[in-house]
Order: structure tokens, then C-alpha cells, then sequence
């Protein structure tokens, strides 16, 4: 008689608990695969555009990943990570726990009923509610969102969801920072539309004080800025004219830029940990730095397939940037999290890396500089822009 297939009772089991909405919480553990530093896989149900989607929370030792994926991509990844990489998993339902063990080619899966536990929400984010519900604001008109009855113009709904998106994700973290009034510096702040939305709703809905600093290097728009944090009544937004280098970011408790191309992503990233700022958030648009030098280095000769085309050397570049990005800033004290959020209508992908210092030393400084070292020699990169910057 054939053994009972233990990974595909499991797998067969999340899924009706998907199909059917009484899915808690799927999470894998003992991990023994060659990732660095990943602890645990946490997998729940969500709700977003697409549909519904499996959405895996790969959790490191200093920071989060987050990545959704179809039912056929979800049970492949977890179909192949039972059988090789992780040694248990515990399936969370509304009506019983299943707990998987794996030792060597012995698997033992264990039911246990319960009762009286609610399945969480699958939508994204918790709630479609959008922090900013008054939109009869003087900024709100002067930035081309609202027309003079004070209603959203139709052709800017999309762009008034996306910083309803931002202020989702930023207040929580302005929220927790310690200062009294923590000052906030976005470097390339272009229009503003982050720093108004923000501002916005932190003085009038989360009644948490913060000043704000737009950086932008375009004179007509600082001028525009502050016209309009003055007609709005913000006395504590303003907007100064320079380049992010330029600026002198001393105090800062947060440093943020959104859509800085290539390296001036890196010189916010650099601005923020010599002002010690204890949040720096950073949304990268393009990675030309480290693409031109993969393309023009000496890669692993094993990568030639997925940089044989130019679509995938994109891709490749955009992930082996912000992971440096992200060890960086490890190696600076910070615990980082990189995630994707839909943010323009140009970029509907983005990486978020988002970095806060808690004052802890590095977790193994030697361990981290080996990686940075490695991951460059197997793509063919001599020097990642931000290393430059922190080098002096």
C-alpha cells in the first residue's frame, strides 16, 4: 500500500479552508534552506484588485518581505518548500489545526479541533476606508485635485486614491516615532502631494503634531508650496529649494523620498543615516547604477540565462539594488522591510524599503559584509552607488 502523501493532505486542506473563508493562517517553520536569515513564512488570504490571492510574509531576522501570489504559484512554492526547506507547518482554520512535521523522508501531520475562532479579514490593508474623507481643501484644489465645488475631479480619482494609499502607509509610521513633534524631511518633493495629504491628516485626523520639510530642487514648485501651506493654514510645512545632497538634514527624525531616480534614491538613503533619523523610507523608480555595471561586468556564469534578456536584467537589477539597499542599511542599525505597493500609474510595481533604528548593533557585521561582498561578485557589480556615499 502507498504512504499517505502528508504535504498534499496539507496543501489540499489549505485550500478548501481558502476556498471556502475559513482560512486563519498557514505558517512554516524550521527552515533549513540556503536563504540567509529567514525565519518563518507566514501565509494568509487577501482581497486586491486582481482578486484573491495567497499572500506569503517571508520573515528575516531584521526585516519583512512580502509577496501575493495565484493558488498555482502558492501550492507549487509550497509544495516544493515542505519537501525540501522547511521541517514544519502549522495550518490555522476556524474549525481545526493541522500541524505538519518533517524528519529527513518521515512526515507526521497531526489534526486538532477548535472551536469559536473567526477567520481574519482578507482585505488588503485591513480597510478600504480613506484617511482623507474631506476634500473641500484649499491644497486639494490648488494641486489640481478638486474642482471649486470641492469635489474630486473624475480625472484625478486615481491619483487622490494613490495618496489616500500613501498616507495608509506613512501615518502609522510617523505615529510611532518618539519625538513630540518629529520632523520629517522628503527629499524630492516635487508638487507635494504626500506632504499636503500627510500633513493633512496627521493635524486634523490623528491629532499627532509633525513638521514637514519638501525638499525640491524646482524653484517655481518650492514657491507654489509654500504659497499654498500658507493658504491652507500649515504652519508646519514648508518647502526649501536644493538637491538632496545639498540639504542639511540634521534633526531629522524621518527622511522619506518617493520616485527618486536611480542614485538619488541612495542619497536620501545616505542623508537619513548621517542624521541618524530613526525612519527612512524610500520608493526607488528605475536602477540604472547597478544595471549599466551587470551588463557591462562579468556576472556568475550560471545568471547568463535570466540576464540573457534586457527585460530580465531590469528585473534582476531592480532586486539585487535594494536587497544591497536594504543590507546597507542593516549595517548601519537599521531593521528593514521591503515590500511592493501600487503607487503610480507609470510604475504600477514598486519596491518600498522602509528602515528603522532601534540602536541595536548590527546583527553579525562580518556575516552582513560577506553577503554585500557576494551578491556583488555574482552579479558582476564593483560598487553599489550608496557603499560609495557611506565610505566618505
Amino acid at each position: 500500500m502507498t504512504p499517505p502523501d502528508r504535504i498534499e493532505e496539507l496543501l489540499d486542506a489549505a485550500r478548501t479552508a481558502f476556498a471556502g473563508g475559513t482560512l486563519v493562517q498557514l505558517k512554516l517553520g524550521g527552515y533549513h534552506g540556503g536563504e540567509p536569515d529567514l525565519k518563518a513564512v507566514l501565509i494568509k488570504k487577501i482581497n486586491v484588485k486582481g482578486g484573491e490571492k495567497y499572500s506569503f510574509t517571508y520573515r528575516y531576522k531584521t526585516r519583512d518581505t512580502i509577496k501575493n501570489f495565484t493558488e498555482t504559484e502558492a501550492l507549487e512554492l509550497l509544495r516544493r518548500g515542505l519537501a525540501e526547506e522547511f521541517r514544519s507547518a502549522r495550518l490555522a482554520t476556524t474549525e481545526f489545526d493541522l500541524m505538519f512535521e518533517r524528519n529527513g523522508a518521515k512526515m507526521r501531520l497531526k489534526r486538532t479541533e477548535v472551536d469559536g475562532r473567526e477567520a481574519p479579514s482578507t482585505e488588503h490593508n485591513r480597510t478600504k476606508n480613506r484617511p482623507l474623507t474631506e476634500t473641500a481643501r484649499p491644497w486639494l484644489k490648488a494641486l489640481g485635485l478638486a474642482g471649486k465645488n470641492g469635489a474630486i475631479r473624475h480625472d484625478a480619482q486615481d491619483k487622490f486614491r494613490q495618496i489616500n494609499k500613501m498616507v495608509e502607509i506613512f501615518a502609522p509610521l510617523i505615529a510611532a516615532l518618539h519625538a513630540e513633534r518629529p520632523l520629517i524631511v522628503d527629499m524630492g518633493a516635487g508638487k507635494g502631494y504626500l506632504d499636503f495629504a500627510l500633513y493633512d491628516y496627521l493635524a486634523t485626523v490623528a491629532r499627532r503634531p509633525a513638521r514637514i520639510v519638501g525638499v525640491e530642487m524646482r524653484e517655481k514648485l518650492v514657491a507654489d508650496g509654500n504659497a499654498t501651506a500658507r493658504a491652507s493654514g500649515f504652519d508646519g510645512l514648508r518647502f526649501e529649494t536644493g538637491t538632496i545632497m545639498e540639504y542639511d538634514a540634521a534633526g531629522a527624525d524621518a527622511v522619506i523620498a518617493l520616485h527618486a531616480c536611480d542614485t538619488a534614491t541612495d542619497d536620501a538613503i545616505f542623508k537619513g543615516i548621517a542624521a541618524g533619523a530613526t525612519l527612512i523610507a524610500v520608493a526607488p523608480c528605475c536602477h540604472k547604477q547597478i544595471r549599466r555595471q551587470m551588463t557591462a561586468g562579468k556576472p556568475d556564469a550560471r545568471f547568463e540565462p535570466l540576464l540573457r534578456h534586457g527585460i530580465f536584467v531590469e528585473r534582476q537589477a531592480e532586486m539585487v539594488t535594494d536587497t544591497l539597499r536594504a543590507l546597507l542599511l542593516e549595517l548601519n542599525g537599521y531593521r528593514t522591510r521591503v515590500f511592493e505597493f501600487v503607487s503610480d500609474a507609470h510604475t504600477p510595481k514598486n519596491n518600498l524599503i522602509v528602515a528603522e533604528k532601534d540602536g541595536r548593533v548590527s546583527r553579525d557585521r562580518d556575516a552582513v559584509l560577506k553577503q554585500i561582498a557576494d551578491i556583488k561578485t555574482m552579479f558582476g557589480v564593483e560598487q553599489h552607488y550608496l557603499e560609495g556615499l557611506l565610505e566618505g
